[in-house]
């Protein structure tokens, strides 16, 4: 049929070499995106990954306990995620998000749920016992995403700032 328009297709998939210029541009944007956000700079200078530099993203790549995830709409970089896997006091692992961003015309499509679930997956395939995950307070757009994809809190981190540049 002439004319037909089709649905895009989103997928995840591991990251690879070629798509790290991507994931540093997306990297920036949720940097600039959470730069204003209630504890958004503290966020940045203590929780968020460095960078990230090509080679930081690079050794990410080459770590088997970290993931670095590309969401993609008809095979274009337009998410990501980053997870990393650490072992609790018991010896077990568990599995942390570190960050997830859909950048904003490819939101409300399902290509951040796509990208959760291969976090979760790539999870589960290394024994995690279960997965952490942060959302900045007042950003409820993020805690609607986790809590629909069944994240419940389990821990609220309380903050007073003792400096002025601190929100």
């Amino acid at each position: 049929m002439t004319g037909a328009s089709t649905a895009p297709v989103e997928a995840a998939r591991p990251a690879t070499p070629a798509d790290l210029p991507a994931v540093a541009e997306l990297a920036t944007e949720l940097r600039r995106a959470t730069a204003g956000q209630r504890g958004g700079p503290l966020w940045a200078v203590h929780e968020a990954l460095p960078g990230p530099t090509a080679a930081d993203l690079a050794t990410r790549l080459a770590d088997p306990e970290q993931a670095t995830v590309v969401g993609t709409l008809d095979d274009v970089v337009l998410a990501y995620g980053f997870a990393h896997l650490t072992t609790v006091r018991d010896g077990r692992v568990l599995a942390v998000i570190d960050e997830l961003l859909v950048t904003e015309p490819a939101r409300a499509v399902g290509l951040g749920q796509t990208v959760l679930d291969a976090l979760v997956s790539w999870a589960a395939a290394h024994g995690a016992l279960g997965v952490d995950a942060t959302a900045l307070p007042g950003d409820r757009q993020a805690k609607n995403f986790f809590e629909a994809a069944g994240f419940t809190a389990r821990r609220l981190v309380m903050h007073t700032s003792l400096s002025p540049d601190d929100a």
